[in-house]
């Protein structure tokens, strides 16, 4: 899968990103680096795929598992004061949930705890704690 970022000299840092057939994404910087903060940056996306990735899993458990979960606030707080440190330095994500039971039914706190345990397995999570990434970076030939 490719994902296309398309930026344009207009005195602008916003970037437009095409994914698949999906409608235009918009990437931005804040106005502190030249930005126009019109959209959100990429620590922006890169935060809010971790959010989305646990909310997805949980409720993927919870409907397999025929639990009455109505639906997940999902917040990710981010500190990036040390990132910019060097190579030991640290980008820390606190992500808290909120699960709603659907009307009539309650979560006890052992189901809670379990959809918290089941939202660590999600993708992005395990992408972005046990996995090394490796990035190439290259020169695409001119189109014609």
């Amino acid at each position: 899968m490719s994902i296309e970022v398309i930026s344009r000299r207009s005195g602008s840092f916003v970037q437009r990103v095409q994914v698949a057939s999906f409608d235009e994404l918009l990437v931005d910087v804040p106005a502190l680096v030249g930005g126009d903060e019109s959209a959100p940056d990429p620590h922006d996306y890169f935060d809010l795929s971790l959010g989305a990735c646990k909310s997805i899993t949980v409720q993927m458990y919870a409907r397999r598992k025929g639990l009455p979960l109505a639906g997940i606030t999902t917040t990710v707080d981010r500190d990036d004061s040390d990132e910019r440190r060097g190579s030991n330095s640290e980008y820390r994500l606190t992500v808290s949930m909120q699960f709603l039971a659907e009307e009539g039914h309650e979560l006890d706190a052992e189901t809670r705890a379990r959809l918290l345990e089941i939202s660590e397995r999600c993708p992005i999570h395990r992408l972005m704690t046990s996995t090394r990434v490796s990035v190439t970076s290259r020169e695409a030939p001119a189109s014609e």
